[in-house]
């Protein structure tokens, strides 16, 4: 029997790269869907969907990533990351469905020197932070069977995101200035979605061994953003006046963690997977 995986947040950044890879694992049977054909907010919504595909694997890609403008809607910030995130966690539990649920690294402070592990204490600066650090012990305590896994910096040919910030603005101006102070790791979308997959094949293939649980996931490696900007316009062969800037000089609304890159040790040991740096998938 082939595993049937429900797709929600379809139509994001991290759902289309999910639909892009899913041909080759003709495997698995994916649903997608997006937030008109499932609102994970409306557990009449869930109920319908469920009832309907009856999934082996939910993979919740819905979610409110609008940083800064969490910090002036709270509430639909919460609605999607942290009510829809139970939502889904009481359906997978009565459908005895695992969940998969993506999460980020602005669950943690930034005051780190070391790379976070799965172990480190959460502790979010900001609205969009606290939503998703809520989501996540929402399923927590609802749960068993999940897999929260926290990622950080995710770009792509799909949605938006900073590397297709970078190229529009390009495009607009002959100088550009981004911050260096700010330190994480990249994640291309498309090695998340591949890497999720994974994580799916593992446990269909040896349901005997629990490795549920918390991971992290990005790609290897560190930067700043300047350095990822710099990257992205060296592999464009774009030519453009770059200048490094601290954050003093460009305040946003939602406080950033200074450092957020994480330690991947244990996702790469559980699933034997290997990771690409992060300036080899630009």
């Amino acid at each position: 029997m082939r595993p049937v995986v429900l797709v929600t947040g379809a139509n994001g950044q991290l759902g289309q790269s999910l639909r892009f890879v899913a041909d080759k694992y003709s495997q698995i049977d994916f649903v997608f869907c997006d937030s008109k054909a499932l609102d994970i907010t409306l557990k009449v919504e869930i109920a319908s969907v469920f009832n309907t595909i009856k999934p082996d694997f939910c993979i919740n890609t819905a979610a409110y990533t609008a940083v800064d403008k969490a910090e002036s809607e709270p509430d639909k910030a919460t609605a999607i990351n942290v009510t829809g995130a139970k939502n889904l966690a009481e359906a997978c539990k009565e459908f005895k469905t695992k969940l998969i649920h993506v999460s980020t690294d602005f669950v943690f402070d930034g005051n780190a020197k070391t790379p976070y592990t799965e172990e480190a204490i959460p502790n979010p600066q900001s609205v969009y932070g606290q939503t998703k650090l809520d989501g996540e012990e929402a399923i927590q305590s609802i749960l068993q069977d999940y897999f929260i896994v926290r990622t950080s910096w995710v770009y792509s040919q799909f949605g938006n995101n900073f590397m297709k910030t970078m190229l529009r603005l390009a495009r607009e101006r002959n100088e550009l200035a981004v911050v260096d102070d700010q330190i994480g790791t990249p994640t291309h979308a498309v090695d998340l979605a591949n890497v999720l997959v994974q994580i799916i094949l593992y446990t269909s293939k040896n349901p005997e061994i629990n490795t549920y649980g918390i991971y992290n996931f990005s790609n290897e490696g560190a930067c700043s953003w300047f350095d990822f900007a710099q990257k992205i316009f060296e592999v464009n062969n774009i030519k453009i006046d770059l200048q490094p800037i601290p954050s003093s000089k460009y305040p946003t609304p939602a406080h950033r963690p200074r450092y957020s890159v994480l330690d991947k040790s244990k996702i790469k040991k559980t699933f034997d997977i290997e990771i690409k740096t992060w300036d080899e998938t630009i």
